[in-house]
């Protein structure tokens, strides 16, 4: 068949819509057709000079033809075999695959999973993954954009010219597919899409596993070859390790801000795991959680405004750095549980907003899809492939990178429609409420596929309202989550704390209170980082009185924490009693740790996590009513709280608190057995900066009190937290 032919059989509209990129269907223009019986090989390189279709020993199959001026090419490849295109540019000669020479590329049954919400892993359908296809090694980019009216992929490969490498359409799944042959890991790319509106913008890839570090915003092409672990112990033990009657003692921190070089330069995930593994170990601490580490534009978010739900921030290192951190935490003995952002994401232009020109990931109606406290737009959930990307993302974290738990961020944002809304900024649910019914959905769904393939895995719910039954098993009605945040028991203690001791008696409540409904759910206690920061001051800098009294408040409270039912958790720099907020762009004060009051609150927080895991009354039945009891709950004239903690087949332990600077003498309280009582811990001992005032052991009567047969007479220090033990 003769060029002139040819190009009669090709409709100038569709010249027209390849080199101005808007053409819909490229596959259907592009590569190998069969006319009247001939092998007719279409290419667009714009800018070459000729192109030669070749075989495999780089003979001359053909030279095509210039169909059009701008870099169209066209002619008659002879035979049936497979052939690779020579192109001559100025200056250089590229011999390279054909990408449209390849068949349709996803299986119908993913596509369809995907659309209905189904599938587990997307990111193994979605992406860009090195495969070796028809015995060719490049890359296969997959992504959603139902409604765009053409997308390609761009990258250092094609100079990033959207003419090159138009995808090709799966309808009806609204899935863009094709092969890039000759390239491999480490490839910078995104995909250019022409939205339904004929916008054409430069979008990162959702589902990418890596990214250039900020600002830079291209996806990378990860590596797809499976970490080699060696964590296998660490696994097999972790369903122990994170069961409900286990300590949990959690260690949060922001990777960018614990520790930095001389150079004010935050480490790498190696440079950290260094520091900070021996660090928390020798703590005494079972978990650290890690503020968001989603790839995400903006530093000053924390990483709470996170676009790239599958990749680890390229700030701290590639996504395999990352698994050693976690496989050295498990080696150590350290579990990792990382924030994880379902709620909402940022508007930059190259991430999801508006993905194919319409909301596509998020709510049209800026009345559900805008959220007012942080300019973010908020997950349209009850769209299934929304949903699916997500959950999938919360089994590639577990899966790919072993993480332990994920805390799900603002949960309460995600439950109400009103959330921060005024009356007539928000729209009701189908029954007329406030509450957000493809949330309350997607989070069951979460939750149950989450616990269906890895049941070890924590979920922890940062869920600040009365909503009841976020512990609860989905199939009762509950959302699953194995844990939630006790923000109650925060706000109110922190408020008790903050207040002058002579004015404590009228607000006794505030530290007893919680204990009303402490176990209507599995709670996590938190001094997180947002008690620390936008002038709510550090929590040594909340506490009253001058630097002494400061210093013992914040060590009772500690004290009184880790007596109290609940697992829990410090933001780091707690430990240091840092005297001022946090600063995301510093690292901790560790500076401060000459100073032996700050070094004595840091062995004090040592010594708590040392006993608690060692003393099962202190942790084994902290979900179960049967693990405490008040001996003294209503003492506010002295504000002295009291109380025994049990666990099954354990020895009780008695923790008292006494929140003034007035030593108690000659104080009865009652114990449920005889025999002598050894104190375990006192917040106000001489090695932690306190007073030394206390006895080390006192010998139980036989004087009935506070419903106990037996009693102690003893003398509490001032504003101190002291546990004791029989024996």
């Amino acid at each position: 068949m003769s060029d002139s032919t040819d190009i009669g059989l090709l409709d100038p509209g569709a010249i027209e819509a390849l080199l101005t990129a808007r053409h819909g269907d490229p596959f259907a223009v592009l590569g190998p057709h069969e006319v009247d019986g001939h092998r007719i090989v279409r290419t667009l390189q714009p800018g070459a000079q000729a192109v030669e279709a070749i075989d495999a020993q780089g003979r001359v199959l053909a030279s095509l033809a210039r169909i059009h001026p701008d870099g169209l090419f066209a002619g008659e490849v002879p035979g049936q075999g497979r052939y690779r295109l020579r192109v001559h540019w100025h200056g250089a000669i590229q011999e390279l695959d054909d990408p449209y020479a390849f068949g349709l590329l996803l299986d119908e049954a993913d596509l369809a999973a995907f659309a209905r919400g189904e599938h587990p892993r997307p990111d193994t359908v979605l992406g860009a993954h090195p495969a070796r296809i028809d015995g060719i090694d490049g890359v296969r980019f997959a992504v959603w954009a139902p409604n765009a009216r053409r997308v390609s992929v761009i990258g250092d490969f094609n100079v990033w010219d959207g003419r090159r490498h138009p995808m090709r359409l799966r309808l009806p799944y609204g899935v863009w597919e094709i092969f890039v042959p000759g390239i491999g890991a480490g490839e910078r790319y995104k995909y250019e899409v022409r939205g339904i509106d004929e916008v054409v913008r430069q979008k990162a890839d959702p589902f990418a596993r890596a990214a250039e570090p900020p600002p830079a915003t291209a996806s990378v092409v990860a590596d797809d070859t499976p970490f080699p672990w060696t964590d296998q112990a660490w696994m097999g033990e972790r369903a122990g390790r994170q069961r409900l009657d286990s300590s949990l003692l959690i260690y949060e921190l922001h990777a960018g801000s614990w520790w930095r070089d001389e150079d004010g330069q935050a480490p790498d995930w190696d440079g950290l795991a260094a520091r900070l593994i021996p660090y928390v170990t020798g703590m005494g601490f079972t978990h650290v959680e890690l503020l968001p580490i989603a790839e995400h534009p903006f530093g000053g978010s924390w990483g709470y405004q996170p676009l790239g739900q599958y990749a680890p921030s390229a700030r701290f290192g590639p996504p395999e750095a990352f698994a050693r951190f976690v496989n050295r935490c498990h080696e150590a003995g350290l579990g990792v549980i990382l924030d994880w952002v379902p709620a909402h994401f940022p508007t930059d232009a190259h991430g999801l907003v508006r993905f194919d020109g319409t909301a596509l990931y998020e709510y049209d109606d800026p009345r559900e899809g805008f959220h007012p406290d942080w300019n973010t737009l908020v997950y349209n959930l009850g769209r299934n492939e929304v949903s699916s990307f997500l959950i999938g993302s919360a089994l590639a974290w577990a899966e790919r990178y072993h993480v332990d738990g994920l805390r799900v961020d603002a949960v309460a944002s995600m439950l109400y429609r009103d959330y921060s809304r005024r009356p007539g900024e928000w729209i009701p649910n189908i029954h007329g409420g406030r509450e957000n019914l493809e949330a309350i959905a997607f989070l069951k769904r979460f939750n149950t596929v989450l616990h269906q393939y890895h049941p070890d895995v924590l979920t922890i719910a940062e869920e600040s309202t009365a909503w009841p039954g976020v512990t609860r098993p989905p199939a009762e009605g509950g959302l699953g989550f194995d844990y939630k945040w006790n923000m109650g028991w925060m706000h109110d203690t922190l408020q008790y704390m903050s207040r002058e001791p002579i004015y404590r008696r009228w607000h006794h409540h505030e530290m007893t209170f919680a204990m009303v409904y402490a176990y209507s759910e599995h709670y996590v206690l938190p001094l997180s980082h947002d008690e620390v920061v936008h002038g709510k001051r550090s929590l040594l800098g909340r506490m009253p009185g001058d630097d002494w009294q400061r210093f013992a408040n914040l060590r009772a409270y500690y004290g009184f924490m880790w007596g109290h039912p609940g697992k829990k958790l410090l933001f780091a720099g707690g430990e240091l009693a840092q005297p001022t907020e946090w600063n995301h762009d510093a690292q901790l004060p560790w500076h401060l740790l000459d100073d032996p009051r700050h070094r004595g609150v840091q062995l004090l927080l040592r010594d708590l996590n040392r006993l608690l895991r060692s003393t099962p009354a202190l942790h084994g039945w902290d979900v179960d009513p049967r693990g405490f009891r008040w001996t003294v709950g209503d003492d506010s004239t002295n504000s002295v709280f009291a109380w025994l903690r049990f666990a099954e087949g354990a020895v009780p332990v008695l923790v008292i608190s006494n929140m003034t600077p007035v030593p108690r003498h000659d104080y009865r309280i009652g114990v449920p057995d005889a025999g002598c009582w050894r104190l375990a811990l006192n917040t106000d001992a001489a090695g932690y900066g306190g007073s030394g005032v206390g006895q080390g052991e006192a010998w139980a009567e036989p004087v009935p009190a506070h419903g106990q047969p037996h009693s102690l007479v003893l003398t509490l220090p001032p504003l101190a937290t002291v546990i004791y033990v029989p024996g």
